[in-house]
């Protein structure tokens, strides 16, 4: 998910972890006036250490620039918050489906509908190819194991389901997806008139 930070490394996106008690009231307002592409966790509150207590309350948020970005100028930009360092992301993808325990089902499961995004963050746009590859294989298998045959069918499942970010995708490759359901439909359509 990350990878070990030095001051010299850059990446375009970065995670990091938001403590309410010690941040500005105004932390949130803060970042999008910075004019920073961001996506924030619904608030961790649920959370229990390994020993049992609750954790601190926190978000996790995820920093999207324009191009890469070094450490020491994400770190001033959390320094101004009281936050801890930030991490670098190799996986977006990764760290956006831990805003609400999405592939740990021993924790808290949040509410995907309760993740904000800020100042035009659009998982689509930082996923990486084989991210958005990995997405797109996921929804045709739910379209193959559901039989799915309209599009309109496809959203509104991954929408009823939470599967927010699939809905992303597909929302992105409406072609794709509308062709491929498409052509599906129809030979299931031309199967029947040759039962008949």
């Amino acid at each position: 998910m990350a990878n070990k930070s030095t001051n010299t490394t850059k990446k375009r996106n970065w995670g990091a972890v938001i403590y309410p008690e010690s941040a500005p009231e105004d932390w949130k307002e803060f970042l999008k006036l910075r004019g920073i592409s961001w996506a924030c966790s619904p608030l961790h509150d649920k959370d229990i250490n390994p020993t049992g207590e609750p954790k601190k309350e926190h978000y996790h948020i995820i920093l999207s620039f324009g191009s890469p970005t070094t450490f020491n100028n994400v770190k001033s930009i959390l320094d101004e918050l009281n936050q801890p360092i930030p991490i670098p992301l190799d996986s977006v993808r990764g760290y956006y489906r831990y805003f609400v325990h999405k592939d740990n089902p021993e924790k808290y499961q949040y509410n995907e509908k309760d993740i904000e995004v800020y100042n035009g963050f659009d998982v689509c746009d930082v996923l990486n190819a084989f991210e958005v590859f990995q997405s797109m294989q996921l929804i045709q298998a739910i379209i193959i194991e559901n039989n799915i045959l309209e599009y309109s069918i496809l959203m509104d499942y991954l929408l009823t389901t939470d599967q927010m970010e699939l809905w992303n995708v597909a929302c992105s490759h409406t072609l794709y997806f509308n062709t491929y359901i498409t052509s599906k439909r129809n030979s299931f359509n031309k199967e029947l008139k040759t039962i008949k």
